[in-house]
């Protein structure tokens, strides 16, 4: 009952939501966060100077830190609307769809990979750069995911269904959190014990994809192939709650049923139907009716009541830290929004806008809330009413990418591109970092070194950056005639995307003088590039 008294005050919350349409998100987002503020009785930090707007923007859509080059140019623009055009340029950016594909790889698949043969996801993640670089609508390519259409390899999406394999639950469970904002697993076993969630609603949308088959189909590239097949026979049982099932009974077949709505409607099987087999190096044949994409319709419709919902709140997290629903997998009657008015904006423009999520983001990191200074908060690294900036670890990926960027060492040139695997060992490059920097981080802030971090900063891992090589950071500074000063300025700004204090410059300039024989600028930069400041984005 608390469900259907929750999605009757969202159908309410989106026609009067209709009156905020006639000024910007961005403003509806300032105001709504303002007025909890107020309600709270506090009082936000100031704006980000623009050194710290300019890196943060840059990791959030990009992955990595500004250039040399970009940094001065951004720093010495005096235009007022310097930020808005740096938003539009990096939204622009390759770097922008590399970035969205790294983080939806993460999402979708965490850390582990589906099977020996896919520990490299070249398809999918080429076709969710091409989405995010085509700015796909995400109603559109997350149903062309969830339908899983071609091969693993030449088109991507079938590679989310193989990781489940026979799983039909946990599939269930994997989109439902993805897709719809909701945790179903408590119900796997038992009715919810705390929401309104039963075994039927498990089940029921589990049985969606009881009948999924994959298919080797073929190889290339040494990875197999793989497609998704459906039978259009086949029913998952629903043997009743865990504590009382007993050895050798036989469950009741479970007919799909949607999230809170119908039971689905299936056209009769003829009597003499017979399943065709799925055989291997063969293009799987199509069921009577496939109940995976009556799912994945009604997962992207407009009309779903968690759908943009979810998104919204997920994109939302992304930049800001934590979700206005918190975790953004658990939207319930008992995990409500702290800002319901504003999620209720943002799900209702993502309808509007048809699921342009490139617009979601501008109106998000447009925001005067987004643009606030990190210093001067809390001790929390992630604000629950948003007066101040999250503090968060960089990724594996982001770090790798920063490191290249802060030394001027263009991105590793894989020169023998026959031994592909060797490659990936290589220090860095991010298959190898992601081995001591790999635990995924929800943006929240939470951090703690480990050991085999401490062990790879301190053994020689980055000397392939900051040892002189002809045109990178330490040559440049090892080798110029600019004056000190000027040389640590620069240091500074291409690795901390900022120009240094005096107290900074007279440490450094101590530090490069005291030493005997040539400066030991290597050492200032592998000081600074494994520095806290560094490491985080605030």
């Amino acid at each position: 009952m608390r469900w259907i008294g929750l999605l009757a005050l969202l159908a309410l919350a989106a026609v009067t939501s209709t009156a905020l349409a006639e000024e910007p998100l961005r403003q509806v987002i300032d105001r709504e966060i303002r007025a909890a503020w107020e309600t709270q009785k506090l009082t936000p930090t100031a704006r980000t100077s623009d050194a710290q707007f300019l890196r943060r923007i840059y990791l959030d859509l990009t992955g990595t830190i500004p250039t040399h080059e970009e940094v001065v140019a951004f720093l010495s623009d005096p235009s007022a609307d310097k930020r808005s055009q740096l938003i539009d340029r990096l939204l622009a950016d390759s770097r922008f769809a590399q970035h969205q594909a790294d983080i939806w790889d993460l999402i979708l698949f965490t850390r582990s990979p589906p099977g020996s043969e896919a520990d490299r996801r070249d398809g999918m993640q080429k076709w969710l750069v091409q989405q995010f670089a085509d700015n796909v609508p995400y109603d559109v390519w997350a149903r062309q995911l969830l339908k899983a259409e071609g091969n693993s390899v030449e088109q991507g999406p079938p590679l989310y269904f193989v990781q489940y394999r026979n799983r039909p639950e946990d599939a269930s469970e994997s989109i439902s959190q993805t897709f719809l904002g909701v945790q179903l697993q408590c119900a796997r076993c038992h009715d919810h014990p705390f929401e309104s969630w039963t075994q039927l609603d498990f089940y029921g949308m589990a049985a969606f994809l009881a009948r999924l088959e994959v298919v080797n189909v073929g190889r290339e590239k040494e990875l197999t192939k793989y497609a998704i097949g459906e039978k259009s026979t086949g029913d998952i049982l629903f043997t009743g709650p865990a504590i009382e099932q007993m050895a050798g009974q036989k469950g009741e077949p479970v007919k799909p049923k949607f999230l809170l709505g119908d039971p689905l409607i299936e056209p009769e099987v003829p009597q003499d139907f017979k399943e065709p087999k799925f055989q291997d190096n063969q293009a799987p044949p199509r069921p009577i009716a496939s109940r995976k994409d009556s799912l994945a319709d009604w997962i992207t419709s407009p009309e779903n009541p968690f759908f943009a919902r979810a998104i919204a709140n997920r994109i939302w997290a992304q930049y800001m830290g934590r979700g206005l629903v918190h975790p953004v997998d658990n939207m319930s009657p008992s995990n409500a929004p702290s800002h319901p008015k504003l999620l209720e904006e943002l799900a209702r423009q993502m309808v509007q806008h048809k699921f342009d999520l490139r617009h979601l983001v501008r109106e998000i990191v447009s925001s005067e809330t987004y643009q606030l200074s990190s210093t001067g908060g809390a001790e929390s690294p992630m604000p629950l009413w948003f007066e101040y900036a999250r503090t968060r670890p960089l990724s594996a990926e982001e770090l790798t990418d920063a490191w290249k960027v802060a030394t001027w060492h263009s991105l590793v040139e894989e020169k023998n591109s026959g031994n592909e695997s060797r490659n990936r060992f290589h220090p860095l490059t991010r298959d190898y970092v992601i081995r001591f920097f790999g635990t995924p981080n929800s943006g929240a802030g939470d951090f703690q070194g480990g050991l085999q971090e401490h062990l790879y900063l301190n053994n020689g891992q980055l000397d392939t950056l900051t040892g002189e090589r002809k045109s990178n950071l330490t040559h440049y500074l090892a080798t110029t005639a600019d004056p000190i000063e000027t040389r640590i300025e620069k240091l500074y700004l291409s690795t901390l995307s900022r120009r240094p204090e005096p107290p900074e410059i007279e440490r450094m300039k101590s530090f490069i003088e005291s030493t005997e024989g040539k400066p030991q600028w290597r050492d200032a930069i592998w000081a600074l590039i494994t520095s806290s400041e560094f490491r985080f984005s605030h």
